[in-house]
């Protein structure tokens, strides 16, 4: 199915399943984007900026929130 071919279905959605379409969809989105973080720390995209923080930290240049 292509993109036009879904959007042309997602128009056609009663409010309701739209609704319902719209929640799933928000879901779907947010497991993804939580599979691509992990994937990211797994790889340790993030190890770097986090030496940092510590090392800011520890030299004191935080302020507490």
């Amino acid at each position: 199915m292509s993109a036009q071919e879904l959007e042309a279905v997602v128009i056609s959605l009663s409010k309701e399943e739209l609704t319902k379409f719209s929640q799933w969809f928000e879901e779907y989105l947010a497991d993804e984007w939580d599979k691509q973080i992990e994937a990211d720390a797994l790889a340790g995209r993030f190890d770097a900026a986090g030496k940092r923080a510590i090392a800011d930290f520890e030299a004191g240049r935080c302020t507490p929130l």
